[in-house]
């Protein structure tokens, strides 16, 4: 395999922005296919941690991120009649200057807005099929004409499409973690100030939280489920169905969250999925992100993963001369993190959406005599706080066995 000189990347969220800054950096020219007409606004809240804050300071991008900060203070647990019964200050379950949670649009903005200037974007199209001829890839799209380019890179989220056309089905490196859930705007009629209201029934959790970052509240719903059923791909009418057979009549805010998940044009459904494959490459083709090592959000590290994974494999495009040697070096030195950072799902959920009266009983009594605190989506104790700390962004990639 020879050196990459042009990138196709699939998928314009996170991680196609910031693979397409750091492959400009290294004189490596990117072209990013998504599928959405333009960048999405909006989205759910999302973290920045460990080493991944480092990456974005290295991108210029820090000081701008800090500035869009969500800005919570607080999460409160309460009972069905609305009484606080737990909670923490938010402040106390960030981590400090080494964990920053930030709206998922504002991110995308942030870094695709400098990414502009040189990079070309294909918007309203998507990849249907990838063929392998020596050392390039041919590249077919819905619309555009095809194209031949060194390296493809898969940075299309939990669903896909690249990861299925050069590695199979979803099912294959899909691993259901018990649960689903949502995620949508509603408008805030509870008069939240950077604050989160969190309920819970076993086996379910819901909330809402507010940001001055954003209109309206953000409505959250949580359902541990034996099987994966498929209701994640099925149509949002169906999903919504589910949601109001699964939380209606529950008490709290319950019933008129659902009331107003119908007017919400940002409804978001999807399992609780971690995605495990043994290898990320095959020739010319890889994943980055979700695509490839998705962590599910219980976890709260999908963000730190992309970030930190569009650093280490532009570095190691850079670094080596040969294709086949770079992929290598980015799976060997990913593999470590990319582990460590899926094992803290489970627990997210132990938190979110006890499974069990107990539990949930359980999980409150920690909270109000000062146990270990731990925080919304994803913010776990000191095996997150390791975890996202886990790589060394210079170090060299294990030598090869």
């Amino acid at each position: 395999m020879t050196a990459v000189h042009d990138v196709l990347i699939s998928g314009a969220g996170v991680a196609g922005p910031a693979l397409a800054h750091w492959l400009h950096h290294h004189g490596i020219r990117a072209t990013v296919v998504e599928r959405a007409p333009a960048p999405r606004p909006g989205g759910y809240a999302v973290d920045l941690r460990g080493v991944a804050v480092d990456v974005a300071e290295r991108m210029g991008a820090l000081a701008e991120i800090r500035r869009g900060v969500t800005g919570m203070g607080r999460a409160s647990f309460v009972d069905s009649r609305g009484r606080r019964v737990a909670g923490f200050s938010s402040a106390d379950a960030l981590g400090g200057d080494r964990s920053l949670e930030i709206l998922r649009g504002d991110l995308v903005r942030i870094l695709h807005t400098p990414t502009e200037a040189y990079t070309e974007y294909l918007y309203d199209d998507t990849l249907t099929a990838l063929e392998q001829d020596g050392d390039r890839v041919r590249a077919t799209f819905e619309r555009t004409a095809p194209r031949t380019f060194d390296l493809v890179v898969g940075a299309d989220g939990l669903h896909s499409a690249t990861r299925r056309i050069a590695f199979g089905p979803e099912e294959r490196y899909a691993r259901f973690l018990g649960a689903h859930i949502s995620i949508f705007t509603i408008p805030d009629h509870l008069g939240l100030d950077r604050e989160a209201r969190l309920f819970n029934a076993p086996g379910r959790g819901s909330g809402m939280y507010r940001t001055p970052r954003a209109e309206g509240a953000k409505a959250i719903f949580i359902v541990r489920s034996a099987g994966a059923g498929g209701i994640d791909r099925r149509p949002p009418a169906e999903q919504r169905a589910y949601l109001r057979a699964e939380f209606g009549g529950l008490g709290w805010e319950n019933d008129r969250i659902l009331d107003a998940m119908d007017a919400s044009g940002d409804f978001y459904f999807d399992s609780v999925t971690r995605i495990h494959m043994d290898t990320w490459s095959r020739g010319r083709i890889t994943l980055l992100g979700d695509a490839g090592y998705c962590p599910s959000p219980m976890s709260g590290q999908g963000t730190s993963l992309a970030l930190v994974g569009a650093y280490v494999l532009a570095a190691e495009l850079a670094r080596h001369g040969r294709a086949e040697d770079a992929l290598a070096a980015y799976g060997a030195r990913m593999r470590p993190y990319v582990d460590a950072n899926q094992a803290v799902a489970d627990a997210g959920l132990a938190v979110l959406a006890p499974r069990t009266r107990r539990g949930i009983v359980l999980r409150n009594t920690a909270l109000r005599l000062g146990g270990p605190l731990v925080g919304l989506l994803g913010r776990l104790d000191r095996r997150l706080s390791d975890a996202a700390e886990g790589l060394d962004l210079d170090a060299p990639a294990p030598a090869r066995p």
